[in-house]
């Protein structure tokens, strides 16, 4: 089977994963989703998952680490905003505007 044939196989296989595991989560019995533990667990995974992603994303190149400043400046600007509650489209462009302008400057 060619790269082409698996690459779509695999493409295939996790939109399917993606679709069953929506739908045990609609069709879950409101007695489970109402334990405490669960629900916990609902609250909290989604938020290492996103933290995960953009440790990952801001510092890493492939499989090799990439402390790159013009991405960190960007994510630590992301963090300045958040923490100062701005809209999350605001927080979005502030974070590229920092690391715009750190690449100008030929920071990173």
């Amino acid at each position: 089977m060619s790269g082409y044939m698996m690459t779509w196989m695999a493409v295939i296989a996790t939109g399917v994963g993606c679709y069953l595991l929506k739908f045990a989560g609609l069709a879950a019995p409101r007695r489970m989703l109402d334990h405490p533990w669960i629900s916990r667990f609902a609250m909290t995974v989604p938020v290492a998952l996103l933290a995960a992603l953009i440790a990952v994303q801001s510092a890493a190149d492939g499989q090799a680490i990439d402390l790159d400043p013009a991405r960190l400046g960007g994510v630590a600007a992301a963090l300045a905003a958040l923490l100062l509650r701005a809209p999350f489209l605001v927080v979005i462009a502030v974070a590229a505007a920092t690391a715009g302008v750190l690449r100008a400057l030929g920071i990173g």
